[in-house]
């Protein structure tokens, strides 16, 4: 296990500084290292190493979530707070019964279980989305509108009801979930208790860490401890009551921060330095996750599937953001990063096929695709078009 995580760690550096010098994104080659090391192609990572690499991910995605707490200003979180929940929710659910349509039609599946495939499809991934909005906001673009933060938090929401939705479909498919009234009512819920958890866990975090000298490296153990706590509750209330952890894991960094600015600032630098190694971890370990040859197995109706998704998507972004002041190039850029697909894809895709669904072998194909082609297509559109976002001039504002 130790040689697979160094040819992990070794290949990874190296896939990541390649496609950075042919000016394409690094996460492009961590993932295609993934792939080739992985068990469907040269299998050289070794099996215990794959049997962690879900709580490995995890990991990753708690630094990526404090990254994103920490370094979201809670004013402009707060002004683009409505456009933020319509994102969240307009584009994944139109994706989402654009998917259950076409599955319907093409592949004879019921509408539950277009709905079990359209929902594990519509989620956006939080993996490439937040570390390429955080790196626009470290370089100022798209300021004055605070955009990169709006599709942050967006991102963030849309994963918690793609899954929420996801879940009432295994239970109307099963029927031992509880009814789809009390499901959606329990969705907004589920983002309340989040929330709430991570505004409590912060102000006492502040209060400890003013009252009782730590170092920051300490202190950053003592939230990570308390992230997987979050997890773990979700995992174990999840036939009780719905808990959104990933959103208030990231509210933790963002009352912190809030409350205790400089010791933000100090803790976000810490978080960053974990990134170097979450990152290779995270990426490498989503492309050895990937099986290249069951995503050929869908052919090209599949491809088409996917692609219609993405444009009724892409119309739902737009719908989203009409009347908010955004230029055309602006908007344009919204819905170039809201198509990446990998974190939740990865994690879920193949959970019908485990569960016994009709078509289970199809909706984890399909996932598999939907990673090969919107992440790396949308990672290099955001990329691209992030030059459509102006540089704002520093400006002194008070975080509150």
């Amino acid at each position: 296990m130790l040689l697979s995580m160094a040819l992990v760690l070794l290949f990874g550096l190296l896939g990541n500084l390649l496609f950075k010098a042919f000016r394409l994104p690094g996460l492009l080659g961590m993932l295609l290292v993934g792939m080739v090391l992985g068990p469907y192609m040269l299998d050289w990572l070794d099996t215990e190493l794959l049997a962690i690499s879900h709580e490995l991910r995890l990991f990753a995605l708690v630094v990526i979530l404090l990254r994103a707490g920490f370094g979201v200003n809670r004013r402009r979180l707060l002004a683009n707070g409505k456009t933020s929940v319509l994102l969240a929710f307009i584009p994944s659910v139109l994706e989402a019964l654009s998917i259950i349509v076409l599955a319907m039609w093409f592949f004879d599946f019921s509408f539950v279980q277009g709905g079990l495939l359209g929902f594990i499809i519509a989620a956006v991934s939080p993996a490439v989305v937040v570390p390429a909005m955080l790196g626009l906001i470290e370089k100022k673009k798209g300021r004055d509108k605070a955009i990169p933060t709006m599709i942050l938090a967006a991102a963030a929401l849309d994963d918690v009801i793609a899954i929420s939705f996801f879940s009432m479909f295994v239970g109307l498919y099963f029927g031992t979930r509880m009814n789809v009234g009390m499901q959606l009512i329990s969705m907004p819920l589920s983002i309340f208790f989040g929330i709430a958890a991570g505004a409590v866990s912060g102000s006492v975090l502040v209060w400890i860490f003013k009252k009782f000298h730590l170092r920051d490296s300490k202190k950053v153990l003592i939230i990570f401890a308390l992230s997987f706590f979050f997890l773990a509750i979700e995992h174990a209330l999840e036939d009780v009551v719905m808990f959104a952890a990933f959103i208030g894991i990231m509210t933790i960094g963002l009352v912190i921060t809030a409350l205790y600015p400089a010791l933000g600032a100090r803790l976000s630098s810490k978080l960053n330095k974990i990134w170097v190694f979450a990152e290779i971890l995270l990426f490498v370990l989503i492309g050895a996750a990937v099986d290249i040859h069951l995503a050929f197995t869908i052919g090209f109706v599949g491809l088409f599937m996917l692609l219609i998704g993405l444009v009724v998507r892409s119309f739902g972004v737009i719908l989203s953001t009409v009347g908010n002041g955004y230029s055309v190039k602006e908007r344009l850029f919204i819905v170039f990063a809201y198509w990446p697909k990998a974190t939740v894809q990865a994690a879920i895709g193949a959970i019908p096929l485990s569960l016994g669904v009709a078509g289970g072998e199809i909706i984890l194909a399909l996932s598999v695709l939907s990673i090969l082609v919107s992440a790396p297509l949308g990672a290099i559109l955001i990329d691209r078009f992030s030059s459509f976002l102006v540089s704002a001039p520093p400006v002194s504002e008070k975080r509150i």
